[in-house]
């Protein structure tokens, strides 16, 4: 809407020669306070608390034994060597030198790693070398599919004596739990074990001692 004032000036402008319209404006009167609506009160704002720090889930503890009741057995057998230590373990230290001392007819041969060292696989039994000193080494079964592990061990260690006299020591460690049957069939298969490395070591001392091997005892 134009206003009177501005007609005014547009008039005056016509009539006045020269007279140059510098501007015009649109003047809008503001309606009477009494028609303003009041401005809306502003909401306060409510304040908002941090979420409350959850407890920490506890650590989920160790999966259950697979096997609870074991019961693991020793078996510690010796022999004196009539040999430095060092001879001793040259002749019946290596490795797969179990096949000569234990009579396996099959032989023995390294199938995964590096012979006489740690990690070293050899045929027999599929036994995995776990650990080794200068004289002595220590061996493990793996696990087999459709088996409870019965965590068998076997250390083999050659040490000295004198300067010519050498003690061999033969350990065997395995869970006598899952034996199937009776306390007696477990004391059996001890025996078993302790009869047939009590003859290992009676091969190792006659090799040792640069001897000939027995015929090898009938296999059970």
């Amino acid at each position: 809407m134009i206003t009177a004032r501005a007609i005014g000036a547009l008039m005056l402008a016509g009539l006045l020669p020269g007279c140059v319209l510098v501007h015009a404006r649109e003047v809008v009167e503001a309606p009477p306070a009494a028609n303003i609506a009041p401005a809306a009160p502003v909401a306060a704002v409510a304040s908002v608390a941090p979420p409350a720090p959850t407890a920490a889930a506890a650590p989920a503890g160790p999966p259950p034994l697979q096997v609870p009741g074991f019961s693991y057995v020793t078996i510690p057998m010796e022999i004196t060597v009539n040999k430095p230590v060092k001879d001793v373990w040259a002749r019946i230290g290596k490795y797969c030198d179990i096949a000569e001392w234990f009579q396996i007819a099959s032989g023995c041969t390294i199938t995964s790693g590096v012979d006489n060292e740690v990690g070293a696989v050899r045929s027999v039994g599929a036994e995995i070398l776990v650990a080794k000193t200068e004289y002595s080494y220590a061996y493990t079964q793996p696990v087999r599919e459709g088996r409870l592990y019965n965590l068998y061990h076997g250390n083999l260690e050659a040490r000295a004596i004198d300067a010519n006299t050498t003690k061999l020591l033969y350990t065997l460690v395995y869970d006598l739990s899952l034996v199937p049957g009776d306390d007696a069939a477990k004391a059996a298969d001890v025996e078993r074990r302790r009869v047939a490395f009590t003859r290992a070591l009676g091969n190792m001392k006659i090799l040792a001692e640069g001897g000939t091997l027995p015929p090898p005892a009938p296999r059970n």
